[in-house]
Formats: C-alpha cells, structure tokens, sequence
C-alpha cells in the first residue's frame, strides 16, 4: 500500500494512521502543529517518497498532484541539486533531516592536529636578480645559494632531480619575499616593485603569500603545486632535499588558497580535489582574509546523521555527524560562501559536507575538517571525497 499525503495550501500533511507509523519509522516528517496523529513533510521529503517509495500526493480536492507540480511550488534556488543531494544521502540508509531542528553545539567535530614548531629564518649576505616577467629570483652566488637550497630548502639549485646539472640558486615570488622582509635579502628591486609586478600578474597574490608566509614561519616548506592542480605543495618540518632517503620528493599535502572574495565554478573546484586524491595527497584549503560587512550568511541545507560502529545513527538516539552544503556542477562557490558555511558548521561542532549534483544527478561528497596550526592566526581544512 503506497504512503498519502495531502497538500493543504503549503503544508504537506500525512493523515493515514499506518502511513504515519511507517513514515515516522523510517524519520520522515515531523508533528504536524504538535500533533501526534499528523506528521507534516518537508518539500525534500515529500518528493523523495513520490520519487522513490511509490507515495501519492492529492489536493484538497482529491486531485493527484505529481512530481513536477509539487516541486514547482517550492522551486527556488538550487531546489534540485538540493533534493538530489538529499536523495543520494537516504538512498543510502542514513537520516538526513531538516536544519530546523539543529540545537546548540554538538561536539562532533574532531580537529586536525599538524606538527607546527617555531622557525628561525636564515640571514642572508648575498644578493639576487629579480626578473619582472617570470616572477622569479636568480642567486648567482654558489656558496649562498648552495646554504639555502640545502640547509633551508628555499628555492632549486641546478635543476630540478638533477642534483649536477646546472647551478645558481632560483627562487619564485613567494621565497624571494618571504627572504627579503625575513632573511635581509638584497634585490636589484625594491620590494614595493616585487609586490606590484607580482600583484599584476596574479591579483591574489598577496593572499597566497600569507598563506605561504604563515606555514613557513612554523617550519614547513612550501613549494609550487603546479603539476598537482593546487597553489603549493607541503612538506613537514625538518624536510630537506639532502635526506638520504627520496621521502623529500613526494610531499603528503597540497594547498589551494581561495580568498573570501574570490569565486570559482564549483566543477573546477571539485576537480583541484580529485586530482589531490588522485596522487594520494591531502587536500588542504586555506580561506585568507577577514569577514567584511554586509557579507550574507549561507543558507546551509541538512542535519545528517551517520554510522556508528556499523550502526545507523538516528535522531531517536543520536546526534548529527554532520551538516551538507548542496550545490549543482554548474554553479559558482564563493571563499566568502564557504567561509559562512564552514563557520556555521563550527558553531554547532559538526564537520561540513559539501555535496555536489552532477548533470547526471550523481552526488558526489566532500569532508571539510578542521586543521589546529598552532600559533597560527588563520584557518585551514583538510578536504576528503568520502563514500557515506
């Protein structure tokens, strides 16, 4: 016997005894102006019984009312990356319900803890050429540049993988700022000039240099993420190019910086993570900048509850694991927008999870965990595909 329901002007109204029972079994639904008899559907959950367990939906004149005819009265923005999102979270057998019943802080965020220590920055008796176009520095003296590379893994000496071949120190944009304000580094630029060409060529890129400027100041080195899709590469403390060991050359981390006041198609987004995942890297997203007035609070679109130890986690007798922030391929996602989300998520102490609608109306899922750097005055999270 298929579920019933009626429309009554907005509302969406289970009457039928046995459908309630079945209904309210299965967390759909919730009291219906705190009745015990009648439960009230969300849009979502509506669409998913008619979409999937066969239910009917009438009008008040006992009219049927499909699929399409009831999502047109609640069609608003991402209304079906939304239902599709949803939809993917149930059909797997976990709960996904309604953010109006999140309550206070649920302490189910666990922080990642990185191996942050304080890092004294070399002093530098030397001078480089900085060329404009290339955005990179030349250190012709060996001694210097030989110290640097080896001793502090600022640059490339020689060529990259070939220890033998070539010589002279060459430093990006990043590194030959970073040893001029820090290391006394003496250019044939001012470093006013050094930020303006760099600034020209890339506008972000005084929001990637905080970022790299922050992790380099706690001992990490940071170098180009370029064939990973990504902003930098990481390697932990105490990484050197001269360990006896190859362990240097595959670093375990990547970073992409995307500021608050940027956007990005959220299939490019998606993308820079799956490559990450590819070569079995972590993905790690670094949202530099401040929140600035008037931004708008995002609308996030589920509680979700999980598994336990193999067990269905329920609203019954267990708090959300997480929170979803749907979207579709084709949209953009902004660093101001994901900010919103992610400090939303943090408020009630959930991890967020970004899902995605593809054209074919696959989901795909995002873990967004937070990462504790200590000292540190910014944010980052790991980001992980998971299979829920």
């Amino acid at each position: 016997m298929a579920v019933e329901f009626e429309l009554e002007g907005n509302n969406l109204i289970v009457r039928d005894l046995i459908a309630v029972q079945a209904i309210d079994r299965g967390f759909f639904g919730s009291p219906f102006r705190g009745s015990r008899i009648e439960l009230q559907l969300t849009p979502e959950e509506a669409l998913y019984l008619i979409d999937v367990r066969g239910a009917v939906c009438r009008d008040g004149e006992g009219n049927l009312v499909g699929f399409n005819d009831l999502a047109e009265r609640f069609d608003g923005k991402k209304f079906l990356a939304r239902y599709f999102c949803y939809r993917d979270w149930r059909d797997r057998g976990i709960v996904a319900r309604p953010m109006s019943e999140a309550k206070g802080n649920y302490g189910r965020s666990p922080m990642g803890k990185y191996p942050s220590q304080e890092y004294q920055p070399p002093k530098v008796n030397g001078k480089a050429l900085f060329f404009k176009d290339d955005l990179m520095a030349v250190i012709d003296d060996n001694e210097v540049g030989r110290r640097l590379y080896e001793e502090e893994w600022f640059g490339q000496f020689g060529t990259y993988k070939a220890k033998k071949h070539g010589q002279f120190l060459k430093l990006d944009a990043y590194e030959t700022l970073f040893l001029m304000q820090h290391s006394r580094l003496k250019l044939n630029e001012k470093e006013k000039q050094i930020v303006e060409a760099a600034i020209n060529r890339r506008p972000d890129f005084l929001a990637l240099y905080e970022v790299y400027e922050d992790w380099r100041m706690r001992g990490f080195v940071l170098k180009t993420g370029f064939k990973f899709g990504t902003h930098f590469r990481l390697y932990f403390p105490g990484a050197k190019p001269t360990l006896e060991d190859a362990e240097w050359m595959h670093s375990k981390h990547v970073i992409q910086v995307f500021p608050r006041d940027s956007k990005l198609l959220i299939s490019e987004w998606a993308r820079a993570i799956r490559v990450a995942h590819g070569v079995r890297k972590t993905f790690i997203l670094a949202i530099p900048g401040k929140k600035q007035p008037g931004e708008e609070k995002v609308a996030l679109d589920f509680l979700l509850y999980h598994r336990k130890k193999g067990i269905i986690e329920t609203p019954k007798n267990d708090k959300p694991k997480y929170v979803m922030l749907a979207f579709s391929e084709e949209e953009e996602i902004g660093g101001a927008e994901l900010a919103s989300a992610i400090e939303q998520a943090k408020a009630m102490g959930l991890d967020l999870i970004l899902s995605i609608c593809d054209r074919e109306t696959s989901v795909t899922h995002y873990r967004i965990k937070r990462i504790e750097l200590p000292g540190s005055g910014y944010e980052y999270y790991e980001i992980e595909w998971i299979q829920p």
